[in-house]
Order: structure tokens, then C-alpha cells, then sequence
């Protein structure tokens, strides 16, 4: 049986904090989101940006920068920054998360283990705020080569309402906007969609592409690529 470890209501709803045997999981308005018995997806999401940000510049080496810049969105189990921060590939880490909740479980409980160190690497910043504010807030100036989004369940499936504001056209236009020529997009989901890929490719985006990851039982877990065009 899980045990409910921390319980908090914030501005987005309830997140929870739950152990299950070994395992962390995050709850959201009564909702599954994610837990740290398989981290493949999340690892994934890094790999393929840097490995389609790679073939989207084969041209363009020279000027490119010697380690791209990456915004995680959002922090969950913490992952993606582990595994970012693992690479000395990357540059500048960018990690966006909206719910304080997470971040504090992430410093001082029971998630530090996982993220601690990642952390604490000099090229990780992180930033409390809603993703989709901060793609689309007009004073914030940054840029990046790669954006790895997993929030909520995916396109098809938001559990906090305004989600599916980050997959709507505006939404793609502001991921857009904070890419570098050349830059990679990559999404998580729970489950394809067609229709994602396009609205992506409607949104402009090049090389839009779907990699799977296969789970113990229903549909696979996919990763949403598309690129800037330079």
C-alpha cells in the first residue's frame, strides 16, 4: 500500500507526495503522473534532443556552440536534470517548475537523493514558474537550442486545466520563439498523437517525428520531436 508522504494545496490544486516499496510517486488532483520505478522515458527526452539537435546542425558545426543550452519543464521526479546534468554535452540547464511543492521535496526530502547533485552542478538554474507563462513572458530574454517539456500526461490527456495551452498553436509559437535556429522540441506523452505532429508541423516546425517507449502494458510512452528551421 502507498504511503502518503506529503500533502499540499496550491494555486494549480493538490500534489502529493507518495512511497510505494521503494518508489516515489507525484500525484496531482487525484491523478498519476509519474514515479521513479522507470526513468527511461525521461532519459530518452534528453537523448533524443541532443541526438536530433546533432543532426539538425551537421552544417552548421562551426558556428554551432560547443555545449548546447537546454529548459527542462518541469522538474518531476527529477530525471531528465539528472540525466542532463550527467552529460557534459550539455551547457546551460534551464529547469522550470510551477508547483513549490515539488521543488522543496527535491532540496530537503526525500527526492533529494535522485536530484541533489544535479543541483547543485554549477550549470543548472532553477526557476519557479509556470511553463507556459514563462515561454510566453516577454521579459525573460533566453533562448536555447533544445526545450524538453514533460508537463502533465501529453497533448492528448491534461490533467491541471490550462495545460493543453502549451499545445495549442500559441502555445508552439512561444516554444518557437525561445529556440535557437536549428533548435530541437521535444515533448513527452503518455500516448502518440497524430494530431500533435500536426500541429507541429502547422506550427512551422521541420523533422517532426515520434520515438516510442515501450511500458509493461497498454499504449508506449512516446517522445515528440520537431525542429526549428534554421
Amino acid at each position: 500500500m502507498p504511503v502518503t508522504l506529503d500533502r499540499r494545496e496550491g494555486p494549480y490544486g493538490e500534489v502529493v507526495l507518495r512511497r510505494r516499496d521503494d518508489h516515489f510517486e507525484i500525484i496531482a488532483n487525484g491523478t498519476f503522473l509519474m514515479d521513479t520505478s522507470d526513468g527511461r522515458s525521461e532519459r530518452l527526452l534528453v537523448d533524443a534532443a541532443l541526438q536530433a539537435l546533432r543532426a539538425s546542425r551537421p552544417a552548421r558545426a562551426a558556428d554551432a556552440p560547443a555545449r548546447p543550452s537546454v529548459l527542462i519543464g518541469g522538474l518531476g521526479v527529477g530525471f531528465s536534470l539528472a540525466h542532463a546534468a550527467a552529460d557534459p554535452a550539455w551547457g546551460r540547464i534551464a529547469v522550470v517548475e510551477r508547483e513549490q511543492a515539488i521543488i522543496d521535496w527535491h532540496r530537503e526530502g526525500p527526492l533529494a537523493a535522485l536530484s541533489a547533485s544535479a543541483l547543485a552542478d554549477p550549470r543548472t538554474v532553477l526557476v519557479r514558474a509556470d511553463l507556459i507563462a514563462h515561454l510566453h513572458d516577454p521579459r525573460v530574454p533566453d533562448t536555447y537550442d533544445a526545450l524538453c517539456l514533460d508537463i502533465d500526461n501529453g497533448p492528448d490527456w491534461t490533467v491541471t486545466e490550462g495545460n493543453d495551452g502549451l499545445y495549442a498553436p500559441s502555445g508552439l509559437a512561444a516554444c518557437a520563439r525561445r529556440l535557437n535556429p536549428g533548435g530541437v522540441l521535444a515533448v513527452w506523452s503518455a500516448r502518440p498523437s497524430r494530431d500533435f505532429e500536426a500541429s507541429l508541423r502547422n506550427a512551422g516546425f521541420h523533422g517532426v517525428r515520434t520515438e516510442e517507449i515501450p511500458v509493461a502494458r497498454g499504449v508506449p510512452d512516446v517522445v515528440h520531436l520537431a525542429v526549428r528551421p534554421a
